[in-house]
């Protein structure tokens, strides 16, 4: 019978009208701002994790996952070093690459680049470039035709489209003359131009192995070879793996590396992201203190006579236990629908800012995306409301403690 009776007046004291309007400010106020905490912190974790999840699906659906590089800075024999990895445990696949930087200019304008020379067939099975073309194909480079795709920010910035010519300066395999050093220069077609929402959008030019093998003399030899691991998460392991097994002199490294800090980074902030704006929920759960606190206060002689009739001090906690409890589930709740409801749309609504004002809210130079991620995860929305919950129920303790502890007689004295 106990329970019953808990619930029973604790519900009539949450629908009743106070005769106190501040209180039921203070009540209001608790219940906002666990809310506003609750939406927050949903969608705060929901852009780290879309952070962290387009950094594994892009920046290392790009990036190699382990490479593979001669002694001597480039490999001669890579067909055989190939065939020696690829029945490795844990390799998918594997492609050859020669890779510098250099320069592109078009109509007087000058883009910095990083050039990459691929096998068209082979780097399909290590990169995610062909799913991302929005025109042409890894497939339209062909040797001798000296063709290239191109990021689709070159695209915009050097205003080229697929047909145009661009002329390719290369750093390396610079030629002496009596003028001084000369870089090696070559007329290249635009084929194809991809977009991956990345910063490689903006600096990345893909040429055929072997147009980039004769624009910097490289005679047969490549800079690397790239892997593409069955597992993202174990590369550092498998370029442990090749680096005990190869044969050849090498050295290997794997993309933690390379983007390891920036994933890294990502997993700290929203770990501190969570424990910061947790302070909101935990302010507004302050708030429940202050409203019980003062309903005690109001509701004094109810609490007397309800001891007087016999009702237990566990009842009376479980009175204003569950006043407060209900306080803070509603505004968990209301907190779940607004941070579900915003990270489902976020990404939408920012890339409709970015459209309609003509702002770059997530420049892809700056950020290693070009739009807002989100991605919501069912276990952060259950830890959140959890947590909201509890800070709730915590509150109330203080106050159903203290209406629990008081003595009939002196309640009922100037009553």
């Amino acid at each position: 019978m106990l329970r019953p009776v808990s619930l029973f007046v604790g519900l009539r004291y949450t629908r009743a009208k106070r005769r106190n309007h501040f209180i039921s400010f203070i009540a209001l106020a608790s219940m906002i701002g666990i809310a506003l905490g609750v939406t927050v912190l949903i969608t705060v974790l929901s852009v780290m994790n879309g952070a962290q999840r387009e950094l594994q699906t892009r920046i290392l659906g790009m990036a190699p996952h382990v490479i593979i590089t001669g002694q001597g800075g480039r490999i001669a024999n890579w067909q055989s070093v190939i065939k020696e990895v690829t029945p490795m445990e844990g390799v998918a696949a594997a492609a050859p690459y020669i890779a510098t930087q250099g320069m592109i200019r078009t109509h007087g304008v000058n883009q910095y680049a990083m050039i990459q020379g691929v096998d068209p067939s082979l780097q399909q099975s290590v990169s995610i470039i062909d799913e991302h073309m929005l025109v042409g194909s890894l497939l339209d480079l062909q040797p001798g035709e000296f063709g290239t795709i191109i990021g689709s920010g070159i695209a915009r910035r050097l205003n080229v489209f697929p047909g145009d010519k661009i002329t390719m300066l290369a750093l390396e395999g610079t030629t002496a003359t009596p003028a001084g050093i000369s870089p090696r220069m070559k007329r290249f077609t635009v084929v194809g131009i991809f977009e991956v929402k990345a910063e490689v959008d903006s600096n990345l030019v893909v040429i055929h192995l072997e147009d980039a093998a004769k624009l910097l003399r490289f005679n047969q030899q490549v800079s690397g070879i790239r892997l593409k691991a069955v597992d993202v998460l174990q590369s550092a392991s498998l370029a442990h793996k090749v680096s005990q097994n190869l044969t050849m002199p090498h050295f290997t490294s794997d993309w933690s590396r390379t983007h390891g800090s920036l994933f890294r980074a990502i997993q700290m902030e929203k770990t501190m992201m969570f424990i910061l704006l947790s302070f909101i929920i935990a302010v507004a759960a302050f708030n429940i203190v202050s409203t019980l606190v003062m309903v005690v206060t109001d509701k004094q002689a109810d609490i007397a006579i309800l001891r007087t009739l016999g009702a237990s001090p566990a009842t009376i906690m479980g009175i204003f236990m569950i006043q407060g409890g209900l306080n803070g589930f509603f505004g968990t709740v209301i907190g779940l629908i607004g941070g579900v409801t915003l990270s489902l749309t976020l990404t939408d609504f920012v890339a409709w800012i970015e459209s309609s004002f003509g702002v770059a809210i997530m420049p892809g130079d700056v950020y290693f995306v070009s739009f807002l991620p989100t991605h919501l995860v069912i276990n952060d929305v259950v830890n959140v409301a959890a947590s909201a919950f509890l800070m709730s129920l915590l509150a109330t303790l203080y106050p159903a403690w203290r209406a629990a502890s008081l003595k009939p007689a002196e309640a009922l004295r100037y009553e």
